[in-house]
């Protein structure tokens, strides 16, 4: 069963979005997009447990994994904005002790554009969520030496290098600054780390069938954590849910992601956290090439993934499928949302983005 509602010129979407189900065998999902402040699509359906039946209805959360570090880096802009740090200082500046085994020189917009050299933990994931122990490792760890870690995806310790950076310029996590800074003043329902009283909002998370490929991590024997078989009892643990890690513990509702995004390329309801200039710093593309995960061609900002074919976006996706972004010359925002983790080819979000890209220009945009 499909629920929610379009507003009218974006009766695809609503289409597209049913398709999901029919055509592609979608779980639960949501799908929720902004444009020029006001909300255009919003809607969701399926199964959000699949062992108890339980329906994805208006208010079901879900993890979006990686989808996280745009909020993580919206946190880090605003201390660019208040003038506390500067994309070019040396991240050592901020934590004297990450310095450590000639670290000295990284830089935060390195850091942000996955170019610290520091992808994995070589002491371990045996303190997966705590943020102080995993931040010493990282701190006394020397940059790896492969080269193809130069430009790497930091899966998770990308969230453990900006959450400390938070912490030691404001006194706050960064969980704690973005509920404060954004999620109260704009009125969203996005999390980073889900409070006990809203568990029972979260869905089931469902894995895929087989071995998850991690590519150079692999190969070079460190795994990700969060990324190998049988990985779904912890991202659907007691524990995963309310640990808050800054690259992959976000959870929200797609009306609440679309509705982030949204307020970085305008107003929503009279109020805008970035300014127009900062949010431009943040989407400066800072480093392009191919990255060794997936081998192929990626573009960061300021811990932004940016896009400019078909249309000029900025966001971030999480594992799995889901997608989050904005497309500033459209003023548009979206966010997609599934509790079914799939690898390889998924043109899900896709076909949504298609179709929602037909009603923004239907509309003049």
């Amino acid at each position: 069963m499909i629920n929610g509602w379009t507003a009218p010129g974006f009766e695809d979407v609503a289409e597209a979005f049913e398709r999901n189900f029919t055509d592609r065998a979608e779980l639960g999902a949501a799908f929720a997009a902004y444009e020029q402040g006001q909300l255009v699509v919003d809607l969701w359906g399926g199964t959000a447990d699949r062992e108890t039946g339980r329906a994805w209805d208006r208010d079901t959360v879900q993890l979006m994994f990686s989808g996280t570090k745009g909020l993580a880096a919206a946190c880090v802009l605003l201390l660019v904005q208040r003038g506390q740090v500067s994309l070019d200082d040396p991240l050592s500046r901020y934590w004297p002790e990450f310095g450590a085994e000639g670290k000295g020189g990284i830089t935060i917009a390195e850091v942000l554009s996955h170019q610290a050299r520091l992808p994995w933990v070589e002491a371990g994931y045996a303190d997966l969520l705590d943020h102080d122990v995993m931040a010493a490792h990282l701190a006394a760890q020397a940059p790896a030496a492969d080269p193809r870690a130069a430009f790497m995806y930091h899966a998770i310790t990308w969230g453990w290098l900006v959450d400390e950076l938070v912490r030691r310029v404001d006194g706050r996590t960064v969980s704690e600054f973005f509920a404060a800074e954004y999620a109260v003043p704009l009125g969203l329902e996005v999390w980073i780390g889900l409070p006990e009283e809203l568990h029972w909002r979260a869905t089931t998370m469902v894995a895929p069938e087989g071995v998850l490929v991690d590519g150079p991590w692999t190969e070079l024997h460190r795994p990700n954590p969060l990324w190998v078989p049988g990985a779904e009892k912890i991202w659907n643990s007691f524990e995963y849910r309310t640990a808050g890690l800054a690259a992959v513990g976000g959870f929200a509702t797609a009306r609440g992601m679309a509705r982030f995004y949204v307020s970085l390329v305008g107003e929503v309801d009279g109020v805008r956290i970035l300014t127009p200039e900062t949010v431009e710093l943040g989407r400066r593309e800072i480093r392009r090439g191919i990255e060794p995960t997936w081998g192929s061609e990626l573009a960061y900002g300021a811990g932004f993934e940016l896009q400019t074919d078909p249309v000029d976006t900025f966001g971030h996706p999480g594992a799995g499928g889901s997608r989050h972004g904005a497309w500033p010359g459209r003023e548009t925002a979206y966010s997609y949302l599934m509790n079914e983790v799939r690898v390889g080819p998924d043109d899900r979000s896709i076909t949504l983005l298609t179709a929602l890209s037909r009603g923004s220009r239907a509309r003049g945009r």
